[in-house]
């Protein structure tokens, strides 16, 4: 391979994000995400922390033509691209929208939708608390809320692997970054901020899934360009950059056959009722 030709991911991270990442971790959780609280035709939807909308995207189907769908994120560049991968869809009449807004801040009316979502944002937010009792208060009565976090990053030998590197080759910042989506990993924790947020019949459930990509190499180069990572890699050298590859392949070789590389990880996945 040509050097430097593995790291050339081109497009912006958010389009990187939806391109590589959405399909090796986001999108197979989806559907099990969305069945947490069985939207029925005409139901409003809100997918807070929204990303580039695969929830909404897909729960769009569930609710039909009669229904609504309203995506919101923080992040424009993603709000773009959702915006984008919608528009050229065929949708059948069903209403999306996407919105800029911060979690903690809903810009919506109360007792406003029937369901909410939020897959793998939660644990980002500054003020979880306050992001939760926003969902609450949107909902109407009867509303649901359904939400995935990670477990441990310890039960993804994967990310656990990329983050031990990336604090040995990059830095402490980087590995920061690395582990900061498992966060929330604690059910107790989680949990507990939910009822304290208003909600009741709170059921959580831990569940095992698979993170694909075509090789390690992949993994390392979608994930670094589709997140945060890619600006504190940026000033990176090329032999940095090969360590980490190096390092990956090492530690995940019993994850590696000549077609992919598929390691485990575990999500807990919430569900509750206003």
């Amino acid at each position: 391979m040509a050097q430097n030709a593995q790291w050339q991911v081109t497009g912006s991270a958010p389009e990187v994000y939806e391109k590589e990442l959405v399909p090796a971790i986001f999108a197979p959780w989806a559907p099990i995400v969305i069945d947490l609280a069985h939207p029925q035709q005409g139901d409003r939807v809100l997918d807070v922390a929204c990303g580039t909308g695969i929830i909404a995207r897909l729960v769009a189907n569930r609710v039909g033509p009669t229904g609504e769908v309203v995506g919101v994120d923080l992040n424009p560049g993603m709000l773009k691209v959702a915006r984008t991968v919608w528009s050229v869809g065929s949708h059948s009449g069903v209403r999306v929208q996407w919105q800029e807004a911060s979690a903690d801040k809903l810009p919506f009316t109360n007792h406003s939708f029937n369901v909410a979502y939020c897959q793998l944002g939660l644990q980002f937010f500054a003020d979880r608390s306050a992001a939760l009792r926003e969902m609450h208060r949107v909902l109407a009565a009867g509303g649901k809320l359904a939400l995935m976090v990670w477990c441990d990053i310890a039960e993804s030998p994967g990310f656990a692997a990329l983050a031990h590197s990336l604090e040995q080759r990059v830095g402490q910042a980087a590995a920061n970054v690395m582990r900061a989506p498992f966060a929330l990993a604690d059910p107790d924790e989680l949990t507990a901020l939910v009822r304290d947020a208003g909600f009741h019949d709170v059921a959580c459930q831990r569940r095992s899934g698979t993170v694909r990509f075509p090789s390690v190499e992949k993994l390392v180069t979608s994930y670094i360009s589709g997140s945060p990572l890619a600006s504190l890699m940026s000033s990176t050298d090329h032999a940095a950059r090969e360590a980490l590859i190096a390092d990956l392949a090492n530690a995940l070789e019993q994850y590696t056959n000549s077609t992919e590389l598929a390691f485990p990880i575990a999500a807990h996945l919430v569900s509750a009722r206003v």
